[in-house]
């Protein structure tokens, strides 16, 4: 195990940076990152016996992804301040998985902590492990729980989201139809976590390849929180938020928001926390970043706990990191309309627009923007 210390002042530090002084294989201080190996999607993002964990997709043994079958890396934190980075959680090896273990979502229950996944082999099926301490876990004898796609669904069939709403267990399993050409979200109900009943489209995209990383909460106002990663035919891939009423197994939206407007960040996760926050966390820099240095340069963002208010969706950083919000940074610039990101021999990220409020989280080459109190985020590479 690895224990990540960060002081909580050392954001002063950054005062003054210029941008060719970037090293993007610099330590960074708060965002989380294993020590070697690639990291991409968050997963299984949950509190579990006084931590919180976060799962990732990983390769252990290389700095640039397809190398080795994706595996699941582990971390857990108190705070999101400090870091210990905990052994692999998920290994590839079985028949059903040797391909990888992909993304997936995490669920305690009955004091065990559930991770399930989406086993790769020649298809995609879902798996799940389990665990009584939160570090050990065990991969069920009866994999795959779900070995089929249905007809409502395709090839791509993965990212299983397993949550309890209204006191029900659903699986929620993204995918694509190619005859209709559709984005789908598929559901699947249990009693037992184990036995798994297809009920149906949940939601679906027209005009898309498919869908990725869905996730899926309640709202503290009786209705529910969906994200996922959205895959247009041609167009580029984007991260997806919504505010809607669940009923009969179908989702219906209220508010749809692409709240992290960054261009460097992918396939965030949302979970519900004991204190009843949902908190996002989300992966940057993003697929376009692979082999951009020698170290892999990904990492988590920092958690920000989504709300609703005035019809909108918002996302601001948990109470645990606001000692780490600035007013400034070299690196954004007000305008006369709003303000600009500038980075390193990359277009800047340039925002017009209604100004109230300016907060910035910056980490060596990461910045993170929160723009009117959450309204908007702007997650970049520098």
């Amino acid at each position: 195990m690895r224990l990540l210390r960060h002081p909580h002042l050392c954001i002063n530090t950054m005062c003054g940076v210029l941008m060719k002084e970037i090293d993007y294989t610099a330590e960074l201080k708060y965002h989380f990152r294993p020590q070697k190996g690639w990291i991409n999607d968050p997963n299984g993002l949950v509190y579990f016996k006084g931590y919180y964990h976060v799962f990732y997709q990983h390769a252990p043994d290389h700095e640039i992804p397809w190398k080795q079958p994706m595996h699941w890396g582990h971390a857990r934190t108190k705070d999101f301040l400090e870091w210990e980075e905990l052994p692999v959680a998920l290994t590839p090896g079985e028949k059903y998985d040797g391909g990888g273990c992909w993304s997936g979502t995490a669920i305690v229950k009955d004091d065990k902590l559930y991770l399930f996944y989406a086993a790769i082999t020649a298809v995609s099926t879902v798996a799940v492990a389990v665990s009584d301490d939160g570090i050990n876990f065990e991969k069920y004898v009866g994999n795959p729980v779900i070995d089929v796609y249905p007809t409502d669904g395709g090839p791509d069939f993965r990212d299983p989201a397993v949550c309890c709403i209204n006191g029900k267990y659903y699986c929620i399993v993204a995918s694509g139809n190619p005859d209709k050409k559709t984005g789908v979200l598929l559901l699947y109900q249990s009693k037992n976590l184990f036995d798994w009943d297809y009920a149906g489209v949940m939601n679906e995209w027209e005009h898309c390849k498919y869908t990725e990383c869905p996730s899926f909460v309640e709202a503290d106002d009786g209705n529910c929180l969906l994200a996922t990663s959205v895959c247009p035919l041609e167009a580029e891939h984007y991260f997806q938020i919504m505010h809607g009423s669940f009923k009969e197994g179908r989702f219906f939206p209220k508010t749809v928001s692409q709240i992290d407007k960054g261009p460097d960040q992918y396939a965030g996760q949302v979970f519900r926390d004991h204190l009843g926050r949902n908190i996002l966390i989300t992966w940057i820099p993003g697929w376009k970043y692979s082999g951009f240095a020698e170290k892999n340069i990904g990492c988590m963002s920092v958690p920000r706990e989504l709300k609703v208010k005035n019809g909108k969706i918002i996302a601001f950083p948990v109470k645990e990191v606001h000692g780490l919000l600035k007013d400034s940074d070299p690196a954004v610039k007000l305008t006369d309309t709003g303000f600009i990101i500038e980075r390193n021999g990359r277009e800047p990220v340039i925002y017009n627009g209604k100004l109230n409020e300016l907060k910035i989280i910056r980490d060596e080459r990461i910045i993170e923007v929160f723009v009117n109190g959450g309204e908007s985020v702007y997650s970049a590479l520098l």
